[in-house]
């Protein structure tokens, strides 16, 4: 089956599918709205004629405006099933994200869930499909989508005995939307409906049972594409800009030979060595990496390189995977078919060359900042803006009654933790503290900001920061008694407090004042790690994805910008101006899009339909941040696309490279970013929508 037909059908058909014999309906709609149903920030009616019948669901705007459903009694078992299907009719002019979960009991959105989003086209029905994350469902392991059957439910494996709950939401809407859901059903059966025929990857790293535009069919190919990509960047050079990117027709303001931030009627800027104002576009992962495991893969690969090949130079041994590793216990050989890519593309001198070609080829595109993971030796010699990152090191002691996407909170009372910052930050700033290219230090990555509400007091009476809390408590309420009245608890000592279930305003002032006291002293020690060693470069925070309001109020207070991974649609600058203006400008680390009709097998965390909604979509993305006043750039995750058969630390394998395997740029999204940045300085200062 073409891909460019079929694999856009893999997580949501664009047909309204009739029940087939082997699903089950699991919430009926023949006798009326389901009592069970539970509305969060949703009005919902039944529409029971006509093409759109179904249920009518107007989504309000708040974090997660969603339809819960419950059993009747007790809990279900989905056992014999393979995943949950909604049918989902847009009746807007735009295509809209929608998201579903399914939740064992405990479910938060991260734990004991699984949850997968899409994209419902406008004036269509679409089949949205969610594939449970399930115990022994490893005959493809590593990967989270899979051939054919597409995107797998993020999350936790589930106990299909047990489910409590699934719910249709979309995430932070900025506007209200309407969305019809019908045919609540399971799919499938517990096994894999779908044979892949062997082996799927072909020796380019490719899809192999599948064609599309663009597929790289022989490697007499690439000198044509060498030829096309250098005559385009020759003809058409961007202009307008300064030798850092800046906005070489704009003002001129102080210039102190380093990068720093400054706000011009009402505006943040970056502001160049030389003085000109600047805003960041960016791409993260600039390099040739991104390997994915070979081991315990029998089969998969139509070519693998000998050992004492050309290529074994691209074999490597990793191990301490973070997950979707199990059946090879998380280590094992893996191998980077870009790296072998740019070998057949390039030569001998890949190496070289690759470097040459990627800075042209940014430049070309109108980036002017090399983001975040890139490779160091590329960004020391590109002559193009770069930011980069440290992790903390070291044996500091974690909070362990609270959790973590990545891993568990730092606590910052251990006295080991300024230790841990300079050793996992200092060795980046002396490398970069000379070069003026270098904008600035992101610290860590999305850390487990959302454990420091509850998991210090969760946590063993001897944990560094619940000693700290319950100081702060005590100095406050004097005695336990107090402290019980106002929380409205009933603690017998301090060893035994606890955060209520339900949190009253005493309790939550108490707690968001400890969250601010933790996370000021997380970033004070940080920023002094870079300052020390890199004191002329900017400190731009931790990158943000759990963001409790008192850290970032604390980041702001202390670092130059702050810094967050958004992954939206688009920026709603009613969020981040007004009421909700931060003092300091803001950074965006990560944004993406993806899509199915390229020969990948997951849309990544904003899916688009095609290519062309893709593109758009970046457009769109970039015109959002450009115009609201509050941010000075935003950076697009990443380079290069992922494995297909997902990169080895996380089975990540999404579509959301700006170039794919081949090292051949994606043209819908390229030409789409060329676009919106050569209009990028007239959209910064102006207050006009820009082009299209």
């Amino acid at each position: 089956m073409s891909i460019t037909f079929g694999l856009a059908l893999m997580a949501a058909s664009v047909a309204f599918a009739a029940q087939r014999p082997d699903e089950k309906i699991v919430v009926p709609l023949d006798k009326g709205i389901p009592d069970t149903l539970v509305r969060h920030t949703v009005e919902v009616a039944l529409v029971s004629e006509g093409p759109q019948k179904g249920l009518k669901v107007r989504f309000g705007v708040t974090d997660w405006p969603n339809v819960y459903f419950r059993p009747r009694q007790g809990v279900w078992d989905w056992t014999g099933y393979a995943g949950l299907a909604v049918d989902v009719y847009n009746p807007e002019p735009i295509a809209q994200q929608v998201n579903m979960r399914v939740d064992n009991e405990g479910a938060d959105g991260v734990n004991n869930c699984n949850q997968l989003g899409t994209t419902v086209p406008p004036g269509k029905w679409t089949t949205f499909r969610i594939r449970f994350n399930r115990k022994g469902d490893d005959a493809l392991w590593g990967m989270r989508g899979l051939p054919i059957t597409g995107p797998k439910g993020g999350g936790a494996v589930l106990d299909l005995t047990r489910i409590t709950a699934f719910q249709v939401f979309l995430a932070r809407p900025t506007t209200e939307h309407t969305l019809i859901l019908n045919n609540f059903r399971l799919y499938g059966k517990g096994a894999r409906e779908d044979k892949v025929a062997m082996p799927f990857v072909d020796r380019f790293g490719q899809y192999r049972n599948g064609d599309w535009p663009g597929k790289l069919k022989a490697e007499a190919e690439f000198a044509e594409r060498i030829r096309k990509e250098e005559a385009a960047i020759k003809a058409a050079p961007l202009v307008h800009r300064d030798k850092y990117g800046g906005w070489a027709d704009g003002p001129t303001l102080k210039a102190t030979g380093w990068f720093r931030t400054e706000r011009v009627d009402g505006r943040w800027w970056l502001v160049t060595p030389e003085g000109k104002l600047f805003f960041s576009v960016g791409v993260d992962c600039v390099g040739p990496g991104e390997h994915t495991f070979i081991d315990g893969r029998d089969g998969w690969f139509e070519w693998l390189p000998e050992e004492n090949g050309p290529f074994a130079q691209f074999i490597h041994r990793q191990q301490g995977a973070h997950s979707m590793a199990e059946p090879i216990r998380g280590k094992g050989r893996t191998f980077s078919f870009y790296c072998a890519n740019l070998v057949r593309k390039f030569g001998e001198r890949w190496r070289e060359r690759w470097e040459q070609t990627s800075a042209a080829r940014l430049r070309h595109l109108g980036f002017n900042t090399i983001g975040n993971w890139s490779d160091w030796g590329f960004m020391a010699k590109a002559q193009i803006p770069f930011v980069a990152s440290g992790s903390l090191a070291g044996s500091a002691r974690k909070i362990e009654g609270g959790g973590g996407y990545w891993g568990k909170m730092v606590d910052v009372y251990d006295p080991g933790f300024a230790r841990a910052a300079e050793e996992g930050l200092s060795g980046v700033a002396r490398q970069f503290a000379s070069n003026p290219y270098c904008i600035g230090y992101f610290g860590d990555n999305e850390i487990a900001w959302e454990a420091v509400e509850r998991g210090p007091l969760a946590s063993p009476p001897d944990q560094p920061c619940r000693i700290a809390q319950v100081e702060m408590l005590k100095a406050k309420y004097g005695d336990l008694g107090k402290l019980n009245a106002a929380w409205e608890t009933n603690a017998a000592s301090w060893d035994a407090l606890r955060v209520p279930e339900k949190v009253n305003e005493a309790c939550r002032q108490d707690l968001s004042a400890f969250q601010y006291a933790f996370a000021r002293r997380y970033f004070e020690t940080c920023r002094a790690v870079f300052k020390r060693h890199a004191p002329n470069q900017l400190y731009l925070g931790c990158r943000f994805s759990s963001a409790p309001r008192p850290a970032v109020r604390a980041c702001a207070d202390v670092a130059d910008v702050v810094s967050f991974n958004l992954y939206y649609r688009e920026i709603n600058p009613a969020d981040w101006t007004g009421a909700n203006e931060l003092p300091k400008p803001i950074i965006i680390g990560e944004f993406h899009f993806g899509a199915l009709d390229r020969g990948m097998f997951h849309e990544g965390l904003v899916p688009c339909l095609d290519q062309a909604e893709r593109a758009r979509a970046y457009a769109d993305y970039v015109r959002s941040v450009a115009t609201c006043p509050a941010f000075v750039g935003c950076h697009w995750f990443q380079y290069v696309d992922e494995p297909i058969t997902g990169r080895w630390f996380d089975g990540e394998n999404y579509n959301i490279g700006m170039v794919d395997v081949t090292d051949t740029p994606y043209p819908e999204l390229t030409q789409a970013a060329r676009r919106i940045h050569a209009d990028l300085y007239r959209l910064r200062s102006s207050t006009s929508g820009g082009v299209r």
